[in-house]
């Protein structure tokens, strides 16, 4: 098959471009150079960049849902710069990386383009279809990740006109519902959030909330629903917590249209491996969560690709065959052997968020 057009649903891009300066318009191996050179403390924080200009061109990738992402103090890891104390300064740290996005875009127009409209995507999607052309810029949508940065309802209009479209309210717990390692429901500001968020067309990103948060958001929010990021836990061998999803909230969230895209990196594919353990697991274990969803569902229109490369790791927790984002195209042949046809490859690798963006981006 003609390799498809990849759209990746959560990559921190933000993150790393303050924190290590990192330049995504270089090549891969570039950036590992210049980094094992400088001694950058990328390396033994993160681990070595799966991401770069030439991955994206050769791995296609047409969207990415580019992040804004600051952890909360009580999380931070102890040699993190990029954090919050309260709500007014995660609103600045947002705030300072979705001014990043629109910087960094107008400064490499012809590597990378914000999309906040459906015409925004179909310039992008237009460009990758042209043949003549060597190069495509690729359109960084983006993703507030947890909503601490959010301090009212009325400034959810800002972060719209801004170029948001799309809010998980959960990174760790947040004031307004339970998350990743913090259990709890939907609380009275969570609900100030979603009804903020439908009244402007935001698409709600589930990932991280905390099961009993999301079956309530299933409940009353009435836009959008998705997971950027995250895998069925049935499938994770040693897996206990509450960031992963369980199969009735697959189908829930299916039945409300939800597309999931999947994490194929090693410590989410399996909860007993450990960051230096020998990199065995392969990305048939990858095609297995999508096989999983798409059985789940019925059909292969809600699963998707959300690799959260270089989001707090790199290339030392990639699956085996993986040495950047170009290599997400070797799931395809797991694909194959598992029974999908090249329609459904391409649904999976970029065509059912292209269907969301369509349907749910303003004209």
């Amino acid at each position: 098959m003609n390799m498809p057009l990849i759209v990746d649903a959560h990559e921190d891009l933000a993150w790393n471009i303050l924190a290590y300066q990192r330049d995504y318009t270089r090549p891969v191996a570039e950036t590992r150079r210049l980094e094992t050179e400088a001694e950058s403390p990328a390396i033994t924080q993160q681990g070595h960049t799966l991401l770069g200009w030439d991955a994206y061109q050769q791995g296609r990738v047409a969207v990415v849902f580019s992040t804004l992402f600051v952890s909360p103090a009580r999380k931070r890891r102890e040699w993190e710069t990029i954090y919050y104390t309260d709500f007014n300064q995660a609103h600045k740290l947002y705030q300072q990386q979705l001014d990043l996005y629109r910087e960094y875009t107008d400064r490499h127009h012809e590597h990378f383009q914000l999309i906040a409209t459906r015409s925004d995507l179909e310039s992008i999607l237009a460009h990758w279809a042209d043949g003549t052309q060597s190069s495509h810029p690729v359109g960084w949508l983006p993703l507030m990740e947890g909503a601490e940065g959010v301090r009212s309802q009325q400034e959810l209009e800002m972060w719209w006109d801004k170029g948001v479209r799309v809010i998980g309210p959960a990174w760790a717990g947040t004031r307004f519902c339970g998350g990743t390692g913090e259990p709890g429901p939907l609380t009275e500001d969570g609900r100030w959030l979603l009804k903020g968020m439908a009244d402007l067309g935001f698409t709600l990103d589930v990932s991280h909330m905390d099961e009993l948060a999301a079956r309530q958001v299933l409940d009353v929010y009435p836009g959008a629903v998705i997971a950027s990021h995250a895998n069925a836990a049935a499938l994770i061998p040693s897996y206990s917590g509450n960031r992963q999803l369980t199969d009735d909230f697959i189908r829930a969230l299916v039945s409300r249209g939800g597309i999931i895209g999947i994490i194929p990196t090693c410590p989410f594919l399996d909860y007993g491996w450990r960051r230096g353990n020998p990199r065995t697991i392969t990305l048939e274990r990858a095609a297995a969560q999508v096989d999983h969803i798409c059985q789940l569902a019925g059909s292969a229109e809600h699963a998707g690709i959300g690799s959260d490369f270089d989001g707090g790791f790199g290339v030392d927790v990639a699956t085996a065959e993986v040495d950047s984002l170009s290599d997400l195209q070797k799931l395809a042949p797991h694909l194959i052997a598992k029974g999908y046809n090249d329609e459904q490859i391409a649904a999976i690798f970029g065509g059912n968020w292209i269907r969301h963006l369509q349907a749910n981006l303003p004209s």
